[in-house]
């Protein structure tokens, strides 16, 4: 199977083309490729593939090998692959996704996408006020939105020494998201500034989640903490979001990087 190695801002997939390479069992695929001893190494599996009604259909797997609808840092990723490796010839595109189809706009330096825009859509606000959750006997609020998955947003005071890898599988798994939930802990720089870490469902700790950020700044303007148009900082670099709240939709932009490619045997 021919691969390739992609990032945004270190939330890294592995790659498929499908529209040349065929992938019978993607589950467990995801699994043996995501294993950073004995596979690639990456927070999971993405297939490009034809769509019906888009240039393109992302299907996106974690790396526990549970599906995923929408991955904000992989579809800015499999824009990049489809211009660079010339499934489409324009700067802007649709890909086809598990919560909708979604538009992208290139950023084309030397004939390669360097970073991409992605209208991310309508934010759907899941708890109207914060409501509380209790974690590893903690009381935490959080704000529910969802960005084509689900999301729960915590605001802290810091977020630097947070031991997620305690607290992230108790919001996870919490019987109050009977369909598991990714979780985004924030911190409030300044009204055009914040800085977050993540849990995402199926994959843990990553480095960076688009969808994640989306929902972060949607979450933040809520709570009157910061303008439209914010900078979300992670541990793998910078998210550019603005909710454009008159269209209702939600835009991202931010880099996409090829690693490398490979075959995986």
């Amino acid at each position: 199977m021919r691969f390739t190695k992609m990032q945004g801002l270190g939330n890294d997939y592995v790659y498929v083309n499908c529209f040349e390479e065929t992938v019978k069992d993607p589950e467990r695929t995801a699994v043996l490729v995501s294993d950073r001893h004995f596979g690639i190494g990456s927070d999971g599996l993405i297939l490009i593939q034809p769509s019906d009604i888009a240039d393109c259909r992302m299907d996106m797997y974690n790396m526990d090998g549970s599906q995923g609808a929408m991955c904000g840092n992989g579809i800015r990723c499999v824009g990049k692959y489809a211009y660079d490796h010339h499934i489409v010839d324009k700067t802007r595109l649709s890909v086809e996704t598990l919560s909708g189809v979604k538009y992208l706009e290139l950023e084309v330096e030397d004939g390669k996408a360097q970073a991409v825009t992605v209208d991310m859509g309508r934010p759907a606000v899941t708890s109207e006020v914060p409501e509380e959750l209790v974690v590893n006997g903690t009381r935490y609020e959080f704000t529910g939105i969802s960005m084509g998955n689900p999301h729960a947003v915590v605001f802290m005071d810091a977020v630097e020494d947070l031991d997620l890898e305690r607290i992230g599988p108790g919001f996870e798994m919490h019987p109050r998201f009977p369909d598991r939930t990714n979780t985004e802990f924030v911190q409030v720089i300044d009204k055009s500034h914040v800085k977050m870490r993540v849990w995402e469902r199926g994959s843990g700790e990553t480095m960076a989640c688009g969808t994640g950020a989306c929902a972060a700044a949607v979450a933040c303007v809520l709570a009157g903490y910061t303008q439209n148009r914010v900078q979300v900082e992670l541990l793998g670099g910078t998210l550019d979001i603005t909710w454009d709240q008159e269209k209702d939709t939600v835009y991202m932009t931010g880099p996409a990087v090829e690693v490398f490619s490979g075959e995986f045997l």
